[in-house]
């Protein structure tokens, strides 16, 4: 189920709403992993045991930890993070693995070919935390049935954001007002209006022009390209940011508030303001539990050894979104913008044009997102080639993809909400601060 599909707006979440409103509250948990698990399992019934195998077994892990205040306990939980690390690697990455082993030795080794469960990689990266702030001791009153909602709890289980566990169980242990929970509710409508607005009339429209550009690169133009990588980097925007509205919304409904994760990030004014605006709570992860520790590894920590950690960080990040070199240039081509934006802070003290540097970002994070999209490195140096041959402007050929008047509307209306209006989350603190719902 995908939160805009008809069978989830209007049988599953008017369902889950009712049972979870007319439940007492010591049944609440209960109902609610339960609900997880049939939106987990609507994806694959046969392979929907794995997200249980993965709560039982990093419960087990994080009780250890717990329990322990000896030499032991950083073993456990370095081996917690292997384990979780391996079971992504094995179904999302065994596949990339074997094909670079049979390129780089000849050999023949054939594919796994093994589907990918669903939400792993969010799963994976908020089990990690949860298991480090286990480790620091933050982690208090932890049973398996709080541990098991935080996971699977169905608006933030597939695609963000990446919560934290004192964040998300202290919300459903507080009690509510009706004004408090009427309040919510239509917020919550609203935002997930919006989303569904932004996934389904702007990002899917902008998808066809991209599908076009992406799929046949024999007989493009230089505009082609250029309309073709606008319209994906404003496709990925709506798209993810209107999945994360609508489950902001969807949650809001359940009177839990998750955590902000984008920030009018098109508005950027560099590649650091970029990432502290774009997909924040993956930010703060790569910061606190990637960045935080590789820099502590290193025996001198200065300027050039911080840069090292960047690019590094983000090269693991770029294989995170995917098993591709594509995913991995991706990662490096951000790793080295912040570089270059960290050097050029550091070196001059300049401060440019709001407008061009909001200009250079957008059109530098519209490069690296034609490799996000690219089936090939191939594909995306020749769609990137044709951008740049200036010269062929003069000639006749412009536009050879088919554009409708519902495409050029959303194409407007996403350049429009994202370097003119305010953002969602500006609109969530209007609304609750808003004396008519209350």
């Amino acid at each position: 189920m995908l939160f805009h599909d008809k069978i989830f707006l209007f049988a599953y979440l008017p369902l889950v709403l009712l049972g979870f409103f007319l439940l007492k509250d010591k049944y609440r948990f209960i109902f609610l992993i339960i609900s997880g698990y049939i939106f987990y399992a609507a994806w694959n019934l046969k392979f929907s045991p794995l997200i249980i195998f993965s709560i039982l077994i990093n419960y087990l892990f994080s009780k250890k930890i717990i329990n322990r205040d000896d030499k032991d306990k950083k073993t456990i939980l370095i081996s917690a993070i292997i384990f979780n690390i391996l079971y992504l690697g094995f179904f999302k990455y065994s596949d990339f693995f074997i094909n670079n082993i049979n390129f780089l030795f000849s050999s023949n080794i054939k594919p796994l070919n093994l589907p990918f469960p669903l939400a792993l990689s969010f799963v994976t990266f908020q089990t990690i935390a949860f298991l480090c702030d286990c480790y620091e001791n933050n982690i208090k009153n932890l049973n398996l049935k709080r541990y098991a909602l935080f996971i699977i709890f169905f608006p933030q289980l597939i695609a963000g954001p990446i919560v934290r566990y004192n964040q998300m169980i202290s919300q459903f242990e507080e009690g509510k007002n009706l004004n408090f929970i009427f309040k919510n509710i239509c917020i919550g409508l609203i935002i997930l209006s919006i989303g569904i607005i932004k996934k389904v009339f702007i990002a899917d429209n902008l998808s066809i022009v991209t599908d076009q550009v992406f799929t046949d690169t024999t007989s493009l133009s230089f505009v082609d390209c250029w309309l073709g990588s606008l319209c994906f980097t404003f496709q990925i925007y709506f798209d993810f940011s209107g999945y994360i509205d609508m489950a902001t919304g969807i949650a809001l409904l359940f009177n839990i508030r998750l955590p902000q994760n984008f920030d009018s990030p098109f508005k950027a004014t560099g590649i650091i303001n970029f990432w502290q605006r774009w997909h924040i709570t993956l930010t703060h992860f790569l910061t606190t539990y990637l960045y935080g520790p590789l820099l502590k590894s290193f025996q001198n920590i200065n300027f050039f050894n911080s840069m090292i950690a960047t690019l590094i960080v983000f090269l693991i990040a770029g294989l995170w979104h995917g098993p591709s070199w594509t995913y991995v240039i991706f990662g490096a081509m951000h790793g080295f913008g912040l570089i270059v934006n960290h050097t050029f802070k550091r070196i001059f003290d300049i401060k440019l044009n709001q407008f061009f540097s909001q200009a250079l970002t957008f059109v530098y994070v519209n490069f690296t997102f034609i490799f996000f999209r690219a089936d090939s490195v191939e594909q995306a140096s020749f769609i990137i080639k044709k951008m740049l041959d200036f010269r062929s402007i003069n000639k006749l050929e412009y536009i050879s993809i088919n554009l409708s008047i519902v495409v050029i509307m959303a194409f407007i209306f996403s350049i429009i909400i994202c370097f003119v209006l305010k953002n969602t989350n500006w609109l969530i603190s209007k609304l609750s601060l808003n004396k008519l719902l209350d």
